[in-house]
């Protein structure tokens, strides 16, 4: 029996990545944990050069470009065998986070963007989609490191990230899960475990 696809996606500074964990770790060795850009052989050169700060130039189309590969990597490489092996795959960030930052981010159509990535992914899709929704003010307040290439793309830029997520979400409401991540972070938890109860009663 195949695994689930459960991704965790929200702007920078969300706790998404801290949740993302928490729920591998809780389900064990029945899930395995991921992550985009990066955790690929070939992901990783990937994430070096769109990330860094003192990286070459990088267009929009190229950097969803250079996102679609690192996923289509990520798919064939870790996802995929996974899943295959029966375990369920939690992974922080998937095609949402394309949509939301080259697409609306960055201004290229949003449904070109989803269907370059859906291209990539070979057509897998996330059984399930976790929302960590935080404001950008008070994601700006939790950023205490030194930002890379796309954190530090600006005000405006990442208003348009947190509208995109939103949208998405609100779209699609049967695969994407909003969840309030202002509160406490055991709060957060518990509320992503009450919806992965209601969804997938068999990982309980």
């Amino acid at each position: 029996m195949s695994g689930y696809l459960i991704a965790f996606e929200g702007g920078e500074g969300s706790g998404k990545s801290t949740q993302a964990r928490r729920l591998a770790d809780r389900l064990g060795g029945r899930a395995l944990f991921t992550f985009e850009p990066g955790d690929s052989a070939l992901g990783a050169q990937l994430r070096q050069l769109l990330l860094d700060t003192e990286a070459l130039a990088i267009s929009d189309r190229a950097e969803s470009l250079l996102m679609a590969a690192d996923r289509a990597q990520h798919v064939v490489e870790v996802i995929r065998p996974a899943m295959a092996a029966g375990r369920t795959v939690i992974t922080d960030r998937y095609a949402g986070s394309s949509v939301a930052y080259q697409g609306y981010g960055r201004q290229l159509p949003p449904g070109e963007v989803e269907r370059l990535s859906r291209w990539a992914a070979d057509g897998l899709w996330p059984d399930l989609v976790f929302l960590l929704e935080v404001t950008p003010s008070v994601a700006e307040q939790r950023l205490v490191r030194a930002k890379d290439r796309v954190e530090s793309a600006g005000a405006a830029f990442h208003q348009r990230v947190h509208d995109g997520f939103l949208r998405q979400a609100i779209e699609d409401p049967d695969r994407w899960a909003i969840i309030d991540g202002t509160q406490d972070e055991d709060r957060v938890a518990e509320q992503i475990w009450q919806v992965i109860s209601i969804r997938f009663p068999d990982l309980v």
